[in-house]
C-alpha cells in the first residue's frame, strides 16, 4: 500500500499542471536554438540555392505582358499578304475581261479594211464588242418593224460552227472558238450601219443592191484580214473572205426583206 501512496502522491503534485506547453510564435524558441514545428522558413528556397538565379524568373516574367485570360496580341498580329489589299486588286473590267483598248483597236480595224491589223490585239478574244454589235443589229431592224432576234443568233450561231470547221483545216497551228465568234462579230459593224440606213432609204432598187453588195463586201475583207493576221495564214486571205462573204449575205438578206 505504501507504494500505491507514492504514485497517489505524484499525481497530486500537480506536475502536468506545471509544465509550459505554450506554442506561441512570439516566444523563444526551448531547449537551444532549434526551430519548433510550425515555425519553418518558406523563404529559404526562393532566395537560395534551390532556385537558382531569381532574376532569370523575373527576367521571363517581364516580357510577357499580357494576362492569363487576355493574351498578348503583339505576336499574333496578321501581316498583310501581298496582293490582298484593294489597293492591289485589278480594275473589275479587266477580271471581265473586257479590255476597251483592244476594243477601239478592232472596230477601227474593221472600218478600214486596208490597213493591216496588230497580231496582238486579235489574241484578246472578248465577247464585249460582237455582243454589242448583235444587239444593235437586231434593234435597227426593230426600227422597220423586224423582229429578227431569233435569226440573228441562228445564223450567227451556224456560220461561227461553219467557220471554225473550214479554218481548222485550212490553218496549221489550230483555230478557237472565241476567235471566231470575237471577229465575225467585229466585223458585223458595217452591217449595222447598213441597217440603221434600211430605215431612211429603201434597200430594194438599184442603189440598195449596190449599197448592199459594197456592205457585204466591206464586211468579208475585214473578217479574212482579221483572221489571216490572227491565225498566221499568209496568201489565203481570198480563200477566207469568200466563206464570211456568203455569212454576211445572208445577214443582208434579212435586213432588205
Amino acid at each position: 500500500m505504501s507504494g500505491f501512496n507514492e504514485q497517489e502522491g505524484f499525481y497530486q503534485t500537480n506536475f502536468y499542471d506545471n509544465q509550459n506547453y505554450s506554442f506561441d510564435a512570439n516566444t523563444q524558441p526551448q531547449f537551444g536554438q532549434e526551430q519548433q514545428f510550425g515555425q519553418f522558413d518558406y523563404n529559404y528556397g526562393v532566395s537560395s540555392g534551390y532556385g537558382g538565379d531569381r532574376g532569370f524568373g523575373a527576367a521571363e516574367q517581364s516580357m510577357y505582358t499580357g494576362s492569363i485570360l487576355t493574351p498578348s496580341t503583339a505576336a499574333y498580329q496578321e501581316k498583310p499578304i501581298p496582293g490582298d489589299t484593294e489597293e492591289d486588286e485589278p480594275p473589275l473590267l479587266e477580271e471581265l475581261g473586257i479590255n476597251f483598248d483592244h476594243i477601239v483597236q478592232k472596230t477601227l480595224a474593221v472600218l478600214n479594211p486596208m490597213k493591216s491589223a496588230d497580231q496582238s490585239i486579235m489574241q484578246d478574244t472578248d465577247l464585249a464588242g460582237p455582243l454589242v454589235f448583235c444587239m444593235a443589229f437586231g434593234g435597227s431592224l426593230l426600227l422597220t418593224g423586224k423582229i429578227h432576234f431569233g435569226y440573228i443568233y441562228g445564223i450567227g450561231l451556224v456560220g461561227c460552227l461553219a467557220m471554225y470547221c473550214l479554218l481548222s483545216l485550212m490553218s496549221l497551228g489550230g483555230v478557237s472558238v472565241g476567235t471566231i465568234i470575237s471577229v465575225l462579230g467585229y466585223c458585223l459593224l458595217p452591217m449595222v450601219f447598213l441597217s440603221f440606213s434600211s430605215v431612211v432609204l429603201s434597200l430594194k432598187g438599184i442603189f440598195g443592191l449596190v449599197l448592199v453588195s459594197v456592205t457585204v463586201l466591206w464586211c468579208s475583207i475585214s473578217a479574212s484580214k482579221l483572221f489571216v493576221s490572227a491565225l498566221q495564214m499568209d496568201s489565203q486571205q481570198l480563200l477566207v473572205a469568200y466563206p464570211c462573204a456568203l455569212v454576211y449575205g445572208v445577214f443582208a438578206l434579212l435586213t432588205v426583206f
